[in-house]
């Protein structure tokens, strides 16, 4: 891994009286797979809005490839891409007159050939005539993450990438995301709730706690440190604030 790809530096955002980030910062290293973690209102989703442009920080500096999103995130944003499943695509329209708009704002030349690649990678082939509103929630994540690979980001920013699969198909994505990764060398900041998956995508983790970062380090590091057996039990561990000065032996009689 090489220089960092994102860079966020005392960065706040404040909502009239309610500061969702405060005064936070991070880097993320180029080909790296790094969460962003924390409860509910910690933060990550305003921190993934900001680096995409969507708010503007209170203050602070939020920099994507060496670029100020603030100033000039229009040379960047061509190579980036976002993946939510609480933010809809429009309903009326069939998954494929969907990937077909994207795919021209994005200017993918060959449009019929990438969308057809993308439907195979992540078996939505059989509802692409579909109404996008029609479709399951499940069914919308896959679609989702199809709009998110359309122009082959080199940074990809996940909101619950997984969220409403079933184990089996959130387990393929997984596989898929790790296998673009090694294929393209992309950078991927995910925002998850789900653990295994963390352990499993994850070089790095950021933990936030009521908009600050209260932790970070390797899946590996993070369990060492708190003296747990997996990333759920440091997860809360963290949100209720519990000290890592103990004895690992005082962890572990420790109950979430």
């Amino acid at each position: 891994m090489s220089a960092s790809v994102v860079s966020i530096s005392r960065v706040s955002k404040h909502f009239d009286s309610v500061i969702a980030v405060d005064d936070i910062s991070f880097d993320v290293a180029a080909q790296s797979t790094t969460a962003l973690l924390g409860g509910n209102g910690a933060g990550k989703t305003t921190t993934l809005s900001m680096l995409l442009g969507l708010l503007l920080p209170t203050s602070g500096n939020v920099s994507v490839f060496g670029v100020d999103m603030l100033r000039h995130r229009y040379r960047v944003l061509p190579r980036l891409n976002f993946s939510s499943p609480y933010v809809d695509l429009p309903r009326r329209l069939t998954v494929r007159e969907n990937l077909t708009v994207y795919a021209r704002l994005y200017g993918i030349i060959d449009i019929p050939a990438r969308i057809n690649a993308l439907s195979e990678e992540l078996q939505i082939g059989r509802f692409l005539s579909r109404p996008y509103g029609q479709l399951s929630a499940g069914e919308k994540t896959r679609v989702v993450l199809a709009k998110a690979l359309l122009n082959e980001p080199e940074l990809m920013l996940l909101d619950e990438p997984t969220a409403s699969l079933d184990p089996d198909t959130a387990d393929y994505v997984r596989g898929m995301l790790e296998a673009y990764r090694k294929r393209t060398g992309t950078t991927i900041l995910l925002a998850s709730h789900n653990m295994s998956e963390v352990e499993r995508l994850c070089d790095d983790v950021i933990m936030l706690r009521a908009g600050k970062v209260v932790d970070r380090g390797t899946p590996a590091q993070l369990l060492a440190r708190y003296g747990r057996h997996n990333m759920e039990e440091v997860f809360i561990d963290i949100a209720r604030e519990r000290r890592r000065d103990l004895a690992p032996a005082d962890r572990q009689a420790v109950k979430p």
